[in-house]
């Protein structure tokens, strides 16, 4: 998730269900994520993470990606024996996942549902929320069956992309003015090659 140096912290130790979480949200302005059963405070968002999340936002509806297949914010239901729901700065749905959503109340993936396209994570300063994105959620999103996971870091100025092979995350390192290559994009005819410095915001 993105945010500013304050750090994403638990709210509480008390274990919640889906349903409670999702009852407690509905009345609360704030943004919360459930990590293992545990409802965690989200940090506000920074300038530089919104700007990356808006550019590549921008840059997939410019390869021809549907309005309606790209989302901010929307919450992903997780699998384990205790509850967790994350919510990725930006998520490429499937086709699928747009009809299924169509008309709901809430913008929320269930475990019904299939995964989505592609998950994206723009880290935010901090230990806990590196090792967050580093490492918790790329094993959550791998048992979720994701095919590709971008963790986009402007503190090491780096873009990892993880592409899903036989149920497990490959992973492939991008800096500087390296393109970005990955399935995902292969599929679109791009009118210029992505490179990391772009995206990272160290170059108009």
């Amino acid at each position: 998730m993105g945010g500013q140096a304050r750090m994403t912290h638990a709210t509480t130790e008390k274990i919640m269900s889906l349903q409670e979480f999702l009852n407690y949200d509905q009345d609360t302005d704030a943004g919360y994520e459930l990590e293992d059963g545990r409802l965690l405070l989200m940090p506000t968002e920074s300038e530089i993470n919104r700007r990356i999340a808006c550019f590549l936002f921008a840059y997939f509806l410019q390869l021809g990606v549907s309005f309606s297949r790209l989302t901010l914010k929307t919450e992903l239901v997780m699998m384990g024996s205790r509850t967790t729901v994350r919510i990725p700065d930006l998520m490429v749905l499937t086709e699928t996942l747009v009809q299924m959503m169509e008309g709901a109340s809430r913008s929320l993936i269930t475990l019904d549902m299939p995964p989505p396209q592609m998950v994206v994570e723009v880290v935010s300063p901090g230990q806990e929320n590196q090792q967050r994105d580093y490492r918790y959620k790329r094993s959550q999103y791998q048992a979720r069956g994701i095919p590709e996971y971008w963790i986009i870091d402007p503190i090491q100025q780096q873009i990892t992309v993880f592409s899903l092979v036989t149920g497990l995350y490959e992973q492939a390192i991008f800096t500087g003015d390296m393109v970005i290559n990955s399935a995902f994009l292969s599929d679109y005819n791009q009118p210029s090659p992505l490179r990391a410095s772009q995206l990272l915001q160290t170059q108009n």
